[in-house]
């Protein structure tokens, strides 16, 4: 019998994260959203609809959303949402947070570009960026400061996966590393100058929201009153679980990890790798928004607004 359920587009990150998170709702895809001959149905009740898989880069995604917004489901840098906030709610579970620690900024040669104070001598440097919509990019604007930034021509933007190869190659002298690029970056040879959700949390004590997931806010009008509820809860039984399954989510997530690991020119990752990158950005604040991840949005956003990097939304909704 065919089933002839609506099927609703889930734009995830091609990061190991992200396929671990919805595999159990989309079924098993490659990093390039083919379906695999194995796996590639939903493992778990997904109620009145279907999902399909779509694994790309995350600036795609958030130039997208503000320009077309046909995605029903799609993974947002948090400091995309003030851009398609009328368009997009953000789900209550499904986000990436640093806790701690976040992207970081790196180079071939730290201690060239040290003061005899020991900070560093960030005015003078090219940066290679994942994009100018990312929350990371925005975080490095915030620590640098506007006298530093300047008109922005310092920054060169170039894919998630080519910031390392960019700067281990000469093309800039420093990048800022997303994804998993945040733990395998020194295997191209490249030091950290600084880790942005170290400083954030030193400076704010929260943690730093990077990745949002969000769906589009006329659900209900397309399919009926709770249909964003239904799916809410459907994204929230997703991640329970692939975290109750950790192991056939790890496995499933290697080939990402490696799509990204040999654009980068790293090492190809380990089960064990995989594992610990997934505990550090699949979380509590994961599986449920609190006051705290809340919080977090909210300072990141205002800060951002405030400094001129983002548009005030004045407020978040959460669904």
């Amino acid at each position: 019998m065919a089933d002839d359920r609506p099927v609703l587009t889930l734009a995830h990150s091609a990061d190991p994260d992200d396929a671990f998170m919805w595999w159990p709702i989309t079924g098993k895809v490659n990093p390039d959203g083919t379906p695999r001959a194995k796996g590639r149905t939903a493992v778990i009740d997904t109620g009145r609809f279907r999902f399909r898989a779509i694994p790309g880069d995350i600036e795609a995604f958030n130039r997208r959303a503000a320009e077309v917004g046909d995605y029903d489901i799609t993974a947002l840098s948090a400091r995309a949402y003030a851009d398609v906030r009328d368009r997009y709610a953000i789900t209550s579970c499904g986000s990436s947070f640093g806790e701690g620690y976040g992207p970081k900024l790196v180079c071939r040669d730290a201690d060239a570009y040290l003061r005899d104070a020991g900070s560093f001598m960030l005015t003078d440097l090219t940066i290679a960026v994942p994009g100018r919509r990312t929350t990371a990019f925005m975080t490095l604007c915030l620590l640098l400061g506007k006298s530093v930034v300047g008109d922005g021509s310092r920054f060169i933007d170039v894919p998630f996966d080519r910031v390392i190869p960019t700067v281990r190659d000469g093309g800039a002298d420093a990048g800022l590393v997303i994804h998993e690029g945040q733990v395998t970056f020194k295997d191209a040879g490249l030091r950290q100058l600084t880790d942005l959700g170290e400083w954030w949390q030193k400076t704010t004590n929260l943690p730093l929201p990077l990745g949002i997931n969000a769906v589009r806010r006329d659900l209900d009008e397309r399919f009926g009153e709770g249909s964003t509820a239904e799916v809410v809860r459907t994204l929230r039984s997703a991640i329970a679980h692939a975290l109750a399954n950790r192991q056939e989510g790890l496995e499933y997530a290697v080939p990402f990890a490696a799509a990204n690991a040999k654009a980068s020119g790293t090492k190809p990752p380990t089960i064990e790798g995989i594992d610990a990158y997934v505990a550090m950005y699949v979380t509590d604040l994961t599986v449920g928004l609190d006051k705290t991840g809340r919080d977090a949005i909210r300072r990141i956003l205002r800060d951002g607004a405030a400094a001129g990097l983002c548009p005030d939304v004045g407020g978040i909704d959460i669904v």
